[in-house]
């Protein structure tokens, strides 16, 4: 489960000078020593042990720490009008062969999903999630297929037909990363609710990611993207073919954008719109204390950015799955964090996420059941 998340192991948060044109939202940090004591006082039972609730206990504490802006008048936890996220953009990078996918196969995922077809569908419907895909930039025109399911929205932030192939270029402008990142703030400030999740689909998302947890953390690019599990079933050959080819794409990307070491410059030269965008929606809802879970190896990258521009972010992350991609899980390890749940999911798209759900409602429930009288 996770803890409040520390950060030793990941570089400096940039300057305080924001990239010209960047608006960041003000945030604060949650910790409180008193708080906590309160809620161990709170939740002790002459009969049990200290922790005894263990790591739901951890949970239970970064909650109110998040909700909790006067302790210790912490009698609720509000987790009304729960929000998913879906966040996709295609990647140029997906041209030099890094994925057994193409960007067509992008469309296609946001099209199972908005006619109700994927499994995040499934569990948004099951635990009362809005659930709603942003076009941060799908290489397609996206349009509402006219068998859509009513219950997903469709909201189009599109910053460009995807990002380009950063083999040439920068992924993306300065410009360009400054807007996404603005995007994904003004689409959380129009979204109700206290719980934020967030997830992705975009073909080469795992390379962005990679060369991020790189760039970043100081992780070799052969442990970062050791990862072919976005492809189909193959032969085991096959495989190993695949994941030496995009090594190899992805150290001379690292190569050519040698001097991109802040978190926006990496961002902009190595990352995609879909990262941006859910790095901003983590700052935008950590300045309004919602609480956002984080579900898979590319959001989990977005983290790694939002903490570059604003440490504080990341008292406001709940890191809902450890997801099977090596990368992922060695990201995780330099957040200092411990996921709710290690299912082994191949998944990004916001299921771990809710899979992760009832363990918050649980120390909702506990809380209440421990709210003194009166």
């Amino acid at each position: 489960m996770s803890a409040q998340p520390g950060m030793a192991s990941v570089k400096p948060a940039d300057s305080a000078r924001p990239p010209a044109g960047l608006t960041l939202p003000r945030l604060l940090p949650t910790t409180d020593a008193g708080l906590g004591a309160a809620l161990a006082q709170r939740l002790a039972l002459p009969t049990q042990p200290t922790q005894a609730l263990g790591r739901l206990q951890t949970l239970l504490l970064q909650l109110v720490r998040i909700q909790s802006t006067k302790p210790p008048a912490f009698d609720r936890l509000a987790l009304d009008a729960p929000q998913l996220l879906v966040f996709a953009a295609d990647h140029g990078i997906a041209d030099a062969g890094v994925s057994a996918f193409t960007q067509a196969d992008s469309l296609q995922r946001v099209l199972h999903l908005l006619r109700g077809q994927a499994a995040v569908n499934a569990l948004a419907a099951l635990h009362g999630f809005d659930l709603t895909l942003v076009d941060a930039g799908l290489a397609a025109q996206l349009s509402r297929p006219h068998d859509a399911l009513a219950q997903v929205s469709l909201l189009s932030r599109k910053i460009g037909h995807g990002s380009r192939n950063m083999l040439l270029s920068p992924a993306m402008s300065p410009q360009q990363a400054v807007a996404a990142l603005h995007a994904g703030m003004d689409v959380v400030r129009h979204l109700p609710g206290q719980v934020l999740a967030l997830g992705s689909i975009g073909v080469g998302g795992s390379s962005c990611a990679a060369l991020l947890l790189s760039r970043l953390c100081g992780v070799p690019l052969a442990d970062a993207s050791n990862d072919c599990t976005d492809a189909p079933a193959a032969h085991a050959l096959a495989a190993e073919v695949q994941r030496k080819h995009k090594l190899k794409q992805l150290l001379k990307v690292a190569r050519r954008h040698y001097h991109a070491v802040t978190a926006f410059d990496a961002l902009a030269a190595m990352g995609g719109f879909e990262i941006a965008m859910m790095a901003g929606a983590m700052l935008q809802a950590g300045a309004e204390r919602r609480v956002v879970l984080v579900d898979g190896f590319v959001a989990g990258a977005a983290a790694l950015v939002a903490h570059g521009l604003c440490p504080a972010v990341c008292d406001y992350l709940v890191f809902a799955q450890r997801s099977v991609a090596p990368g992922h899980r060695l990201l995780l390890l330099h957040l200092q964090a411990r996921p709710l749940l290690d299912l082994e999911l191949h998944l990004g798209q916001g299921e771990g996420a809710l899979l992760a759900w009832p363990l918050l409602q649980a120390a909702q429930r506990l809380l209440a059941q421990q709210t003194p009288a009166g």
